[in-house]
């Protein structure tokens, strides 16, 4: 029975020679259309060596899409892939109904999760990149009118189309007001990323696919080790059971049980065929990753097709350039499986239940020992004449050991190379 508080919506999409994960793809496009509050009703699907340049499908498929638009009373249908504007106008012709492409249905979704000001305007510049080329399309209208207006979703289409010549005018207007806004932003944020790196902490940063539950694993470990992130749940991350609830990311830093500290960042979430301007539009968010020290890609390993979603995870960060950082595999939600946790695999792989106790342990001595592989144990003579050093060093080290000699205070701690750089004179 359909949700009545729900769009009813038509699944559509091609399969090629070469696709072979398109049974994961239309699920994944339902599991989308439902996180937009539509409510799919049914998924056609046509076998076809490469799209048709007028109308993406056959001429039979699109009949058989216009009779179940009748027979469903549905006036939305959901494609699969990006399609031109004029297979779009084709389609909606030939259907009578709106038709939304994978991209625009991903772009609307980010409109209305968006939380701060820069996810806001990434997602509006996307948007807006996107409908510029598509103004004669009825998706179009519904994206004009909601450009700005925080998003209302396909599911509030209204009717009117501006002049064509004014709209591009008015579009291109707003891209450039909006790079100027980004940039002036971007700029403050850069500044808070060199003051972060200054502080010489180690940075971890959580990727993967969206809903594998990265936001969870990062407010469970913020809960043990992120000071106030208890009582405080400012410090915390957007956490709920749906595609692309946080698009922000958000750094947290973390004290561990030996005072040693890092710095914690949750990313947005990654899909398939994520629009490639709405990638080029979060690149400053997504940057995070490229920077971090440690990467924990995290995975849900109850997910029956969680192979695929590794390699969208993947090919996402190879299109951001990242290529080169080290990485941890957190294969999560292992309390939904058969599979025993947490159980680790080497240096690289992790089996958790990112709400076990025992589990977030291993998962953070396992980023310890990749983080901070480097550090070494030393011994430091402290002149009791800068005591206050000692007080300093208490307070971000367990010490292994601590005397007092005539001369000072000696003490036994585990430093990092730059820390050791930084005590050199001390060192005996």
């Amino acid at each position: 029975m359909t949700d009545n508080t729900l769009r009813p919506v038509l699944l559509a999409g091609l399969q090629g020679q070469q696709d072979q994960d398109i049974d994961y793809e239309l699920a994944e496009l339902a599991n989308l259309a439902e996180a937009n509050n539509l409510q799919p009703v049914e998924t056609f699907l046509q076998k076809l060596d490469r799209p048709n340049p007028a109308t993406y499908f056959g001429k039979g498929k699109v009949e058989e899409l216009g009779q179940a638009v009748q027979s469903y009373e549905v006036d939305l249908i959901v494609v699969n892939d990006e399609l031109s504007p004029s297979q779009i106008r084709n389609l909606e012709k030939l259907t009578d109904a709106t038709v939304v492409d994978r991209t625009g249905l991903i772009l609307d979704i980010f409109a209305q999760r968006a939380q701060t000001k820069v996810a806001k305007l990434q997602v509006q510049l996307a948007r807006l990149q996107y409908q510029l080329p598509r103004l004669r399309t009825s998706m179009s209208v519904s994206l004009d009118q909601q450009t700005g207006a925080g998003g209302a979703g396909f599911t509030s289409r209204g009717s009117g189309e501006t002049k064509l010549e004014q709209s591009r005018r008015r579009i291109t207007s707003e891209m450039v007001h909006i790079r100027q806004e980004l940039a002036e932003l971007i700029k403050d944020e850069d500044t808070r990323t060199a003051q972060r790196q200054a502080s010489q902490l180690p940075t971890v940063a959580l990727v993967g696919y969206t809903n594998a539950g990265k936001s969870t694993v990062m407010n469970r470990l913020l809960e043990r080790f992120g000071v106030g992130a208890v009582n405080d749940t400012t410090k915390q991350v957007f956490e709920k059971n749906m595609l692309f609830a946080t698009l922000n990311t958000t750094v947290r830093k973390l004290t561990l049980a030996d005072k040693r500290q890092l710095l914690l960042s949750d990313t947005v979430g990654f899909v398939s065929k994520l629009p490639h301007n709405l990638v080029a539009a979060f690149q400053s968010t997504l940057e995070a990753a490229g920077q971090a020290d440690l990467l924990l890609q995290v995975v849900d390993v109850s997910d029956p097709n969680y192979q695929q979603m590794m390699k969208t995870t993947e090919e996402t960060l190879q299109s951001i350039g990242v290529t080169d950082r080290p990485m941890i595999t957190v294969f999560n939600k292992a309390d939904q499986t058969d599979l025993p946790y947490p159980t680790v695999d080497g240096e690289n792989a992790i089996t958790i239940s990112a709400l076990d106790l025992k589990s977030q342990d291993e998962l953070i001595q396992l980023i310890e020992q990749n983080i901070f592989a480097d550090s070494q144990p030393v011994t430091l003579k402290i002149p009791f004449s800068e005591n206050k050093l000692v007080a300093t060093l208490s307070s971000e080290h367990v010490f292994l050991q601590e005397d007092y000699t005539e001369e000072g205070t000696v003490i036994e701690l585990v430093l990092s190379p730059q820390e050791l750089t930084k005590y050199q004179a001390y060192q005996i």
